[in-house]
């Protein structure tokens, strides 16, 4: 087990805002001010705009730093600039000039690259108009090369880490094409892949895919130094489908409304009513909470899944949703006590940070 690793909701919450918040803080200050150089004006204004509105994934995924001993920082440096480099490219194929698949990958080819230490950077953006983001990219990339290239047990940890980024990379791709082509190419991906997730349909498995936090949760654990293969299969089994699953449909599902009014694909969408949906996000909920119990520091990721459920539905977007305060309720009251404390916590937070 490693030490000092949080136990309880008090030590997690003292730990992340004493020691996560700041660090995260200060790292995506740099990448702003880096951002605010950008020369052309629509990669300055997604990159801006990814950092702006999506800070609080670096901050929710920093937490995976406390697995990280020693190596704390180097984790939530990788953290920020990994899930910055995914912000950045979501905003840029969702608000596209372009519609190509070609382009979309790319640009995730960054991702790619950014957890394999020795491959080199390429011009990520050759496949459409903007071109001049003044090495912002590449930065973000080498960042996190860098620090790929400090683990020990790297060669442990890469084929989980590029069979996750691949699955993210594939969703991206696929799910930002021209309207009339994204559900038949998901479904098609997930035909091909379904071996993988018998007990999802389509949309919970690209919704599986869609997440970084097993990627954070290897690098950490790598970074402070216990790595082995054994841990590599229990991460990687305890994460996807289900932990990885309920992040992203928590996040989808605090968006519809915002997606609906963008034309933006929305997985939650797929449901066939509310009630099915209510089921299933209590299956995932149920799921991943058997599945941390796998993990060393299990109380520690079983907060990690009640800290999710708070985070993502202590956010305001829920109260503009129909029935968004009887689902919060709901899955909250499944997660246990824990959770409502945390959901307690964040609202307390938010209304002190405006």
């Amino acid at each position: 087990m490693t030490t000092n690793v949080p136990r309880t909701a008090v030590t997690l919450l003292r730990a992340v805002y004493r020691d996560i918040f700041p660090e995260v803080n200060e790292a995506l200050d740099y990448w702003k001010r880096r951002a605010e150089q950008i020369p052309d004006l629509e990669l300055r204004t997604q990159a801006l705009a990814s950092i702006n509105s999506k800070r609080f994934h670096c901050q929710g995924g920093a937490v995976y730093a406390l697995l990280a001993a020693n190596n704390q920082k180097r984790a939530i440096q990788f953290i920020v600039a990994y899930q910055t480099i995914s912000d950045y490219l979501d905003n840029l194929c969702d608000r596209s000039t372009s519609m190509d698949p070609d382009d979309f990958r790319l640009l995730h080819q960054s991702m790619e690259d950014a957890l394999s230490p020795t491959n080199n950077v390429e011009n990520y953006y050759k496949l459409r108009e903007e071109q001049e983001d003044g090495g912002y990219l590449a930065d973000l990339v080498q960042t996190c090369q860098q620090i790929m290239g400090e683990i020990p047990t790297y060669s442990v940890i890469k084929p989980f880490l590029l069979e996750l980024e691949a699955m993210y990379s594939d969703l991206q791709v696929h799910k930002h094409v021209l309207v009339e082509e994204r559900v038949p190419r998901l479904t098609t991906w997930y035909e091909e892949s379904k071996g993988k997730t018998p007990t999802l349909t389509w949309y919970e498995f690209a919704a599986a895919a869609g997440s970084t936090l097993g990627i954070f949760c290897f690098v950490s654990y790598a970074l402070g130094g216990k790595m082995t293969s054994e841990l590599a299969s229990e991460i990687y089994n305890g994460y996807f489908p289900y932990m990885q699953g309920l992040h992203i449909l928590l996040d989808y599902f605090i968006d519809q409304q915002e997606d609906e009014q963008e034309g933006d694909l929305n997985f939650c969408s797929f449901y066939p009513n509310k009630e099915q949906m209510n089921l299933r996000f209590h299956y995932f909920i149920e799921q991943t909470a058997t599945h941390v119990q796998m993990l060393p520091d299990k109380k520690f990721h079983g907060m990690i899944q009640q800290g999710l459920v708070a985070l993502y539905l202590g956010d305001a977007k829920v109260k503009q949703l129909d029935d968004g305060e009887k689902m919060t309720k709901a899955l909250l009251h499944a997660s246990g006590g824990m959770a409502k404390f945390f959901h307690w916590n964040i609202k307390m937070y938010y209304k002190r940070a405006r």
